[in-house]
């Protein structure tokens, strides 16, 4: 199983060079977030989370990191404006990072120009971690995730949307849950949730949002989204599920550091993953909706 993730990320390789001109190194974990730009797909929760890495590099260059790089392909509506700054803010990630000594040959970012079906057809077979963390009640399915986990991927996500289904196959073993409830979500509201003060108890979470605020190598600040974030009541809840979503990054790339349990994931993922295959559903659609002997 390693040897085909490491032919797929060669091939993949090979695609960001004629895709964007991207030197992608083939050598770290493959750690993807591919699907429609949205708030509530938190695609800024993984970039908060990378910030962090970066400074955590900068903190100390020597300390035990796993390689990795974050792919993210997206699309965004034409009039949705904070999804265009968030393609933007990893943009300017990926500029800085990629640039940075601290993070040379430990941690990359690369988002994938005009993402599209030849893209997903490079990326789903190299990828090794599937980001799928929206917030949950949001995420109505999705199958992207499953064709991740065909592919070998290891889910780190919330328990929404195809998650739960997914989660009932692969338990905790082999996926890694993290996050508030729909439930957890609106007690938390009620009972009167304040961004500001839950990021004010969290040095991690300051430090991210000043670096977002104090803006990158190309110049550019984003404190227009850590507002959004602090005193826009935070929506869809970034800050509350932040700590969650880092302790179980730590714990995910801790098993990671061992090939035998990467390669271990890896099957156990594409081994489940056949409980999705079509003639299953639409056996299970004939019998039970359909009324028809198959």
């Amino acid at each position: 199983m390693l040897a085909i993730k490491r032919e797929n990320k060669r091939r993949f390789a090979d695609f960001a060079r004629r895709n964007d001109n991207f030197t992608f190194d083939p050598e770290g974990i493959m750690d993807v977030q591919v699907k429609r730009l949205h708030e509530y797909k938190r695609q800024l929760l993984c970039a908060m989370h990378i910030a962090s890495l970066q400074l955590q590099l900068h903190d100390d260059p020597n300390r035990d990191f796993t390689p990795r790089t974050f792919v993210f392909g997206a699309k965004a509506a034409a009039g949705y404006k904070t999804a265009k700054r968030i393609i933007e803010l990893l943009l300017s990630m990926q500029n800085d990072i990629n640039n940075d000594p601290a993070c040379r040959g430990k941690l990359q970012v690369y988002f994938v120009e005009n993402y599209r079906v030849s893209a997903a057809e490079a990326i789903m077979p190299a990828a090794q971690v599937s980001e799928q963390i929206s917030t949950a009640g949001k995420e109505a399915s999705g199958t992207g995730c499953m064709k991740l986990m065909m592919n070998g991927a290891v889910t780190i996500g919330t328990l929404d949307g195809a998650n739960v289904e997914m989660y009932e196959r692969l338990g905790d073993e082999n996926m890694f849950l993290f996050g508030l409830h729909t439930d957890e979500i609106a007690r938390l509201r009620q009972q009167g949730y304040d961004p500001a003060r839950v990021a004010s108890q969290d040095w991690e979470i300051q430090r991210v949002l000043d670096r977002f605020s104090q803006g990158f190598r190309d110049g550019k600040s984003y404190s227009d989204l850590v507002s959004m974030l602090l005193y826009g009541g935070d929506q869809y809840m970034l800050i509350a599920d932040y700590r969650a979503y880092a302790d179980t990054q730590k714990r995910l790339y801790e098993r990671l550091a061992d090939e035998d349990e990467l390669a271990r994931l890896a099957i156990m993922n594409t081994a489940k993953s056949g409980f999705f295959a079509a003639d299953r559903a639409i056996r299970e659609y004939a019998q039970n909706i359909w009324h028809v002997d198959v």
